[in-house]
């Protein structure tokens, strides 16, 4: 388990170690990764690694919960001031783009969790849904969106964004021009070009049940819609 750091300077050092693995874990992943390579891009001895965590799944571990964190303190501050739930739902998918393109290893790291990590991965995906409900929650009593189940909602949405941004912000716009969607921030990435995200939130919308989206109203459990 890791040690917390006592000191101002033992908090920096942790800091650079996880950000080292962050870089290491892209690149290499994680069964080529090793101690001394996380330690080598922080700058510090390996016996230094060991005041901090316990091995290299110990701090992939740790790893993994600080880019969730990260992820959806982003999300949140870009949702914040939102005045509809749709209006939240675009603004907190464009940080998360963001997000993503200035840390790509989220995706590689989160994948590799599913076989090194489980338990890890699980806790990344539900944190993140937690999020998510009770938005939905309220938005469903304000009238904003049906009546729907908020987990299967949330869970609806995270794959949703997740999908759209590794084919655009991973993978990059083919069509575009060179240029038009590099993230100087991030070597190798790209950005979600409005009109995906217009096109987003429209499926979304409709998928939520906005109700100036709506064509009359929504059927009963069981009913079929009049053609």
């Amino acid at each position: 388990m890791s040690a917390a750091p006592r000191t101002a300077r033992g908090v920096e050092t942790r800091a650079r170690l996880l950000a080292a693995a962050e870089r290491v874990f892209a690149d290499h992943g994680y069964h080529e990764a090793s101690v001394s390579r996380i330690t080598d891009r922080a700058g510090v001895g390996q016996g230094t690694f060991y005041l901090y965590f316990a091995s290299k799944l110990d701090i992939f571990n740790e790893l993994v919960e600080d880019l969730n964190h990260r992820v959806r303190q982003a999300m949140s501050e870009g949702a914040r001031g939102a005045t509809s739930r749709l209006e939240a739902e675009r603004a907190g998918f464009a940080a998360f783009f963001r997000f993503t393109a200035e840390h790509p290893a989220l995706y590689r790291v989160v994948r590799e969790a599913e076989l090194v990590s489980p338990e890890a991965l699980r806790l990344h995906y539900t944190r993140i849904v937690e999020g998510y409900i009770e938005g939905l929650r309220e938005a469903a009593a304000d009238g904003e969106i049906w009546d729907i189940d908020p987990t299967v909602a949330a869970w609806a949405l995270m794959g949703v964004g997740e999908m759209i941004g590794m084919r655009w912000v991973l993978w990059g716009d083919p069509d575009a021009a060179p240029g038009d969607d590099a993230d100087p921030t991030a070597s190798g990435t790209g950005r979600v070009p409005d009109h995906v995200l217009d096109e987003m939130m429209r499926f979304i919308g409709g998928a939520l049940g906005r109700p100036d989206l709506a064509q009359g109203p929504r059927p009963a459990a069981g009913e079929k819609e009049e053609s």
